[in-house]
């Protein structure tokens, strides 16, 4: 029986000997890993402004719509500009009241000071009366108060008139910057004020930018001007653009883009800010959302 084992046994260990020089199964393809990658929205420097009226009254036009372009100082809404122009004329008035009266005191002021010269040269060389000398001399600088007086009320009169003038501008609601108008919540006709909230809502007319929610854990493994790639969120590779980080906060805080509650209250993420290497398509929108890969593959995908 002994023979009969070791014949069958001979076969079975030459067949495991061929299969331990057999080179394991290649994977198909290595997935690329990078430096860390974090979701994203796309933005503007300083975000979308929001502009409502300083003063309240009555909105008397409205001159542009959503979706207009405008140009820095375009006026977008007036208000009833009445009251305001009323308190300027008579802001206005009382100032050319107040120079008048300086005029009126400079006349008097400088027959004065003649008269004052004269009986005083007088009364030296022996042929006027000192008394008379002193008393123009004392009336030249009463005068001279006065003067003073009335340039301090000149001076008045000018600031109300300016303050008057600055109301007046308050009335007209223009655009800070170049932009294009994304929401307009004004009419006509409407009695609105600072309380009343936002009445245009603009997009600057600015590059746009990413703003990135960088897990605290890979912070440092993300540099100033590093390169980076933007792509729209759960897409593949085929919308995606070069990028660059800006700026590295120095802020934690939890994230606003995770959408699960749980992970977004646990979270905690640095923002960062990209630029594009190049302008993104028009059809890339500020407040999109993007998945931000930073750095460059360590380990390129193979396909075979």
């Amino acid at each position: 029986m002994k023979p009969l084992r070791l014949t069958l046994l001979v076969p079975l260990l030459l067949a495991a000997a061929g299969c331990s020089h057999e080179t394991p199964p290649t994977p198909a393809s290595v997935a690329p890993t990078y430096a860390a990658v974090a979701r994203g929205r796309i933005d503007v420097e300083g975000g979308l402004l929001k502009l409502d009226v300083a003063r309240e009254g009555t909105l008397t036009a409205v001159d542009v719509h959503e979706g207009d372009r405008v140009a820095r100082g375009q006026v977008l809404a007036t208000l009833d500009p009445e009251p305001a122009r009323l308190q300027l004329e008579a802001a206005e008035a009382a100032l050319a009241q107040a120079k008048a009266q300086r005029e009126l005191i400079d006349g008097k002021l400088k027959t004065s000071q003649v008269q004052a010269k004269r009986l005083a040269e007088a009364a030296q060389a022996g042929a006027g009366d000192g008394q008379s000398a002193d008393a123009a001399a004392a009336a030249v600088q009463s005068l001279v108060a006065e003067r003073a007086g009335a340039d301090a009320a000149v001076a008045m009169a000018t600031q109300k008139r300016d303050a008057a003038r600055y109301e007046l501008g308050l009335r007209t609601l223009r655009a800070p910057l170049a932009a294009q108008v994304v929401k307009v919540t004004a009419q006509s006709g409407a009695s609105v004020s600072p309380a009343s909230g936002a009445l245009f809502t603009l997009l600057p007319l600015t590059p746009p930018i990413v703003r990135a929610e960088l897990s605290e854990s890979y912070v440092d493994a993300v540099k100033v001007g590093m390169a980076a790639t933007v792509s729209t969120d759960g897409s593949g590779a085929d919308r995606s653009w070069p990028a660059h980080v800006l700026r590295i906060g120095r802020v934690v805080g939890p994230s606003t883009l995770e959408d699960d509650p749980q992970q977004r209250a646990n979270l905690r993420t640095v923002n960062c800010v990209l630029a594009f290497d190049q302008p993104p398509p028009d059809d890339v929108r500020v407040g999109q959302r993007v998945l931000v890969r930073f750095g460059q593959p360590s380990n390129p995908a193979k396909v075979h």
